[in-house]
């Protein structure tokens, strides 16, 4: 008797626990996903800010599932899905035949229908945009260090944040303090820490998901930190001159995008209805109306709790969805009882500023400054994958820690000149 196929399009968060809790044994599971690793998306800032290596937060989908017979991992770039014939079609490679089909195929950085700011103000979502960002951090004190003109090597050392959510913020506190104390002893012809920082926000406050007590203590903590945090700033321009917030034009050579996000195509895919920014309109099941055997999880599906709110686009609730359509799948080979509706638990927001500060919002408790940071560390640390990672990072934290200094600070790749975008 042939195995129910299930076909998963995208290892991160949601479809990587939807395959691990699967384990119906009538069950053929197949992972698509165009790189060949799990990314660790929380601390990917952390590897554009050279504080961790990119084999810190990363592992090999292949290594995950090697004791799982039943699991197969492609290497493939989804460019459709034929639902009236239930296959997955590549670019590189043969359609994928499926019984039941989940997308989990993620969000990417959202420019509000200004796409050609995306060279000069790289987002950051993957292992290459986090690479590219510290290579354009590290440049710019290089270049700044040659420099001859007070005003270009001004705006070598200004660096742009635009959007201050979590990653925003997490960005220009370890910005701040590259500049301020890892860099400060190691150039000769610069002070790296007259190094300008600019948070840049369109809203009233930074960190909005936060209550407004916690915000306000980011915006102090980054002040003290030398960071510049500019609300209701909405940035009008982006290229290779800097940004433009109103009339006022900023000589800028590194700006780093963090304002949004915008689902993959899945929509597109499957003719789906879905929400502003792409997302899947999806039934209370997770499934896509009109096709029950079709799943769309994480960041791709637009998911409303119980209080009517949107479901936020994190680590944990993408893991939930993944864990429950395993729990859904399993109860329909096993012929139980359908699944009540997903009811998604919120565990609170979590953020980093800087060394021994951050803020938590728990609901019925919030944290600010040292044991805040600890508690964000220790739980970062907790969702790693394997030992090897949980040690790597905490290693590498207690040594910035203790020290100061950043160790992944190789320039390894060479960087295109704005002028020749």
């Amino acid at each position: 008797m042939s195995k129910h196929r299930v076909v998963i399009v995208g290892a991160g968060f949601a479809g990587l626990q939807l395959a691990r809790d699967l384990t119906h044994p009538a069950v053929s599971i197949t992972i698509v996903d165009r790189r060949n690793h799990h990314l660790f998306q929380p601390l990917l800032y952390q590897v554009a800010t050279t504080v961790l290596a990119t084999s810190d937060i990363a592992w090999p989908i292949r290594a995950l599932f090697r004791g799982r017979q039943n699991v197969q991992t492609l290497l493939g770039d989804v460019v459709g899905i034929d639902a009236g014939q239930k296959l997955v079609l590549l670019k590189n490679g043969p359609p994928i035949p499926y019984d039941t089909l989940v997308v989990a195929t993620g969000a990417r950085h959202a420019y509000f229908g200004h796409d050609e700011w995306e060279p000069f103000a790289p987002g950051l979502k993957a292992l290459e945009d986090a690479t590219t960002i510290r290579r354009r951090l590290l440049l710019a004190f290089e270049r700044a260090e040659l420099e001859q003109s007070q005003a270009a090597r001004q705006a070598l050392l200004t660096f742009s944040i635009i959007g201050a959510g979590p990653t925003g913020v997490e960005l220009a506190g370890i910005i701040a303090q590259l500049a301020r104390t890892t860099l400060a002893k190691e150039f000769r012809s610069i002070d790296t820490k007259s190094a300008r920082i600019l948070l840049i926000e369109a809203g009233p406050r930074i960190l909005p998901v936060f209550p407004p007590e916690l915000s306000s203590y980011a915006t102090d903590a980054l002040t003290k930190m030398g960071v510049t945090v500019l609300t209701n700033s909405p940035v009008v321009a982006c290229d290779e001159h800097g940004v433009r917030i109103g009339n006022e034009q900023i000589p800028c050579n590194t700006v780093v995008w963090a304002a949004g996000v915008e689902a993959s195509k899945a929509a597109q895919w499957l003719g789906a209805p879905s929400d502003r920014a792409g997302r899947v309109l999806v039934n209370p099941n997770l499934t896509v109306p009109g096709r029950p055997e079709v799943f769309v999880i994480g960041d791709t599906a637009a998911v409303r709790s119980e209080d009517g709110k949107p479901v936020p686009g994190i680590a944990p609730a993408a893991k939930q969805q993944g864990k429950y359509v395993a729990a859904v799948i399993a109860a329909r080979l096993s012929q139980k009882k359908a699944l009540p509706a997903f009811r998604y638990k919120h565990l609170g927001d979590l953020a980093t500023i800087g060394p021994s500060a951050a803020v938590i919002d728990f609901g019925f408790l919030r944290l600010k400054g040292w044991l805040a940071w600890w508690i964000w560390g220790l739980a970062h640390i907790y969702f790693l994958i394997g030992t090897r990672s949980r040690m790597a990072v905490a290693l590498s934290w207690l040594w910035v820690f203790i020290s100061g200094h950043h160790s992944a600070r190789l320039i390894t790749q060479k960087e295109t000149l704005k002028s020749e975008v």
